[in-house]
């Protein structure tokens, strides 16, 4: 299957940058990444924070059957521009990650489609080619694959 969301990741560099293009309206994508209800489904965790303004946070939990957490992650929202951007940090709990800056940039390219511009910096080299060893372009083209799906239905 065809790996929709594109990584780049130059030899070198403390960064990646993640693109997508999707079946949405820009509006609906960047709905996606911004109301709670809908980043529960595609993401498939818990949303127990989400505020969507400068100077804002988030955190999100997935926790199995018995209720023992398996992953953790929050961050600060720097900057939102609903349909434009959000800046933010992302930080795993309990992972042998730093946290990492999230520049993502919402694009509409006709009515009816839109591309998501990701740029992830990561505080070395290092800790961004662990994070590229791990099955992370396979597990957010599947993850898009689900936003894409179930925003779909929105329409």
């Amino acid at each position: 299957m065809e790996q929709k969301t594109k990584i780049h990741a130059e030899n070198g560099k403390q960064e990646i940058v993640i693109t997508r293009e999707f079946e949405l309206p820009v509006e609906l994508l960047f709905k996606a990444y911004a109301e709670a209800e809908i980043v529960e489904q595609w993401m498939g965790t818990k949303v127990l924070k989400l505020e969507n303004k400068k100077h804002g946070g988030y955190q999100f939990e997935t926790a199995n059957a018995q209720g023992n957490v398996l992953f953790r992650a929050n961050g600060t929202i720097h900057d939102f521009v609903p349909n434009q951007k959000i800046v933010r940090t992302f930080e795993m709990e309990n992972a042998p990650f730093d946290v990492q800056l999230e520049f993502l940039e919402f694009e509409k390219l006709t009515d009816n489609t839109s591309k998501l511009n990701m740029h992830v910096i990561y505080r070395s080299v290092a800790l961004r080619d662990q994070q590229l060893q791990l099955p992370f372009a396979q597990g957010i083209n599947m993850a898009h694959n689900r936003l894409q799906d179930i925003v779909s239905k929105l329409k």
